[in-house]
């Protein structure tokens, strides 16, 4: 397997106990772990047995050398971190919701070094050197002018070389305001649309086709938890209409009927074969989610998917994508079960859960 490149943003993840609320846990005991989009999505690689390294820019202190040595504890290389003076890491508190109550996070990313790098401080020939993947997300370039133009160029740069690049769209609605005039949405879209041109595998979650390209799923309502599948392949099929440079289109399929009840599954459409594909399915062979009733996490589960996804696509045993899709689905089903954005879930515990053996029965 070529080795798989992630770029982006990594930041410290505080968060009280448990469920516990915000409002409970201040002053008091907080878990602090190290966390963001691309980064978990190298760690989850590394963790599927795969080759990951992980680039950014940090700041010159001691919290963020233990960030770099607990990426290099997880197997993702940093070699091409590029260390500075400007800027801090960024933070997120998080506030696990449970039942009705949703989950809240706060940002408090300003001014954090990957926003104030320019592209011409990464060494693009060094990181691309052995990379056969690239994959970013529509997180970055949200947090400012410099983290996109950068973003921008480093899909340019991969494509250059010939490297295969995913990009997650990511909407985050309480990003993506460095400038004046636009709306989220709108900025969202302008900027996107000048880096998908340079992307061949797209991922999406149920929403995000909608909110950054305009492309909605008929008799859908994802805040309700109410996803009508049979229209996702129109939504594929004019996104790879608008963007004929992709290849594949995957979109997780979340109904939220709860803040720890889900139904989870996902599409993958080959676009030259004109094809969705569906997990899980059931014996019949009809789509069939998996119930996740009592979800432990769910942040990062669209990383975990996405890390599932680019895995399988890069090894032998499930390039297909039949099987990618179905690796993925699973691989980030288990990632509910995990405490942390990272997926601690091993190949063969996917492999296990694909063959349909979901009953979490003790293995002695």
């Amino acid at each position: 397997m070529k080795k798989v490149v992630t770029f982006g943003e990594i930041m410290l993840r505080i968060a009280p106990d448990g469920f516990l609320r915000f409002a409970q846990s201040f002053p008091g005991s907080l878990n602090i772990i190290y966390a963001g989009a691309e980064a978990n999505v190298a760690a989850s690689v590394a963790r599927l047995g795969g080759r990951a390294e992980f680039v950014t820019a940090l700041p010159r202190h001691a919290i963020a050398d233990q960030c770099i040595a607990t990426l290099r504890m997880l197997d993702v290389e940093t070699a091409h971190i590029v260390r500075t003076d400007r800027g801090r890491l960024g933070i997120f508190f998080l506030e696990t919701g449970a039942n009705q109550r949703p989950s809240n996070v706060v940002y408090d990313r300003e001014y954090s070094s990957v926003s104030m790098t320019a592209a011409s401080e990464y060494d693009w020939d060094a990181i691309f050197a052995d990379a056969g993947w690239f994959h970013v997300t529509g997180i970055t370039p949200a947090l400012s002018r410099d983290a996109a133009s950068a973003t921008l160029a480093a899909v340019k740069e991969a494509k250059k070389r010939g490297v295969v690049v995913s990009s997650d769209l990511n909407f985050r609605k309480k990003l993506w305001k460095w400038e004046p005039g636009l709306t989220n949405r709108e900025l969202a879209q302008k900027t996107m649309t000048e880096i998908l041109p340079f992307v061949d595998v797209l991922i999406a979650n149920e929403s995000d086709c909608s909110d950054v390209l305009g492309i909605t799923a008929d008799n859908t309502d994802t805040e309700r938890g109410k996803l009508d599948i049979s229209r996702y392949p129109d939504v594929a099929r004019k996104v790879a209409a608008a963007f004929p440079n992709l290849r594949k289109i995957a979109v997780t399929l979340r109904e939220s009927i709860s803040a720890t009840h889900n139904n989870w599954g996902g599409m993958l459409f080959d676009v030259a074969e004109n094809r969705p594909y569906f997990a899980p399915l059931d014996a019949a062979g009809n789509y069939s989610p998996y119930e996740i009733r009592a979800i432990v996490d769910r942040v990062g589960g669209g990383d975990s998917f996405a890390a599932g996804l680019i895995f399988a696509l890069n090894s032998e045993e499930y390039a297909t994508s039949e099987l990618a899709i179905r690796f993925a689905v699973a691989s980030s089903c288990l990632a509910h079960s995990i405490v942390g954005d990272i997926n601690y879930t091993t190949a063969a515990e996917v492999k296990t859960l694909m063959s349909g053996n979901a009953s979490g029965r003790v293995q002695r």
